[in-house]
């Protein structure tokens, strides 16, 4: 492991140590919604589906602009249709990398991400190699998220953590790896592995990254107040299948919100 990288991960150990378990969460840099269709700006309206067809990709992407959603994120094949469908609106198309399982070589990452970016992907959502992660090889995590953010260049990355198959410490880990490559954000879950957002790991996440990266809740928000939840514990983004249900939706009485 080179050098740096390894004092990287010591400072990053010792962080750990004396994490503060009660530090409070940033806040987002908006001011927080007080009603459903205020957390539109917050949402990528997600479809990651296998199966999903071309007039779905097309469906979603009316949503988006209908209701103001931040992006539409959808699997490569698809980017060049949501471009297309998203012209002259606001919302950005979003392309995943590494999609689910992060398990690819950081070159066939950075390929896949590449041609993302041509086909108009203005964000990149990649999985990081959890199996590396796990394995305290951190040079080759480390080269991964490097290699799809200089592909990516000048769009933002973020870094799909995976929480539900992580301890705390390799959350750390790999929230300091993503900073350290150049990552914009770090992500909860793909929402395929099993788990995914938790209050406790996006405001894990916000510590962890302070005010220098943003957080991305995915995986299980699936109502109005999931989303508020998500965005008191510090998430800047949530990504959402059920992003219109959320902004139709209603937040319960006398909730702080």
């Amino acid at each position: 492991m080179p050098e740096d990288l390894q004092h990287l991960v010591e400072l990053v150990a010792e962080r750990i140590r004396a994490f503060p378990a009660a530090a409070a969460p940033r806040r987002v840099q908006r001011p927080l919604p007080t009603n459903p269709r205020e957390i539109a700006p917050f949402i990528d309206h997600t479809l990651l589906r296998a199966d999903a067809t071309a007039a779905e990709v097309e469906t979603l992407c009316a949503e988006a602009a209908r209701h103001g959603f931040a992006t539409v994120c959808v699997n490569g094949s698809q980017v060049e249709r949501a471009a297309r469908a998203l012209a002259g609106s606001e919302v950005k198309p979003i392309a995943v990398v590494g999609f689910p399982l992060g398990a690819m070589t950081p070159e066939a990452k950075a390929f896949e991400t590449a041609d993302a970016v041509r086909r108009g992907a203005r964000e990149i959502d990649m999985v990081v190699h959890v199996g590396a992660l796990k394995s305290r090889d951190y040079a080759t995590v480390h080269r991964d998220i490097a290699a799809v953010v200089a592909a990516a260049r000048p769009w933002p990355v973020k870094v799909i953590l995976e929480t539900s198959l992580l301890d705390d410490e390799q959350k750390l880990l790999a929230c300091a790896l993503s900073k350290a490559a150049g990552a914009a954000f770090v992500k909860t879950s793909t929402g395929f592995g099993g788990g995914g957002a938790t209050e406790a790991d996006v405001a894990l996440l916000r510590r962890a990254v302070g005010d220098d990266l943003g957080v991305k809740a995915s995986g299980g928000v699936r109502t109005a107040e999931d989303a508020m939840r998500m965005l008191r514990a510090g998430a800047d983004r949530i990504g959402a299948s059920a992003s219109v249900a959320i902004v139709e939706g209603t937040l319960p009485e006398g909730g702080g919100y």
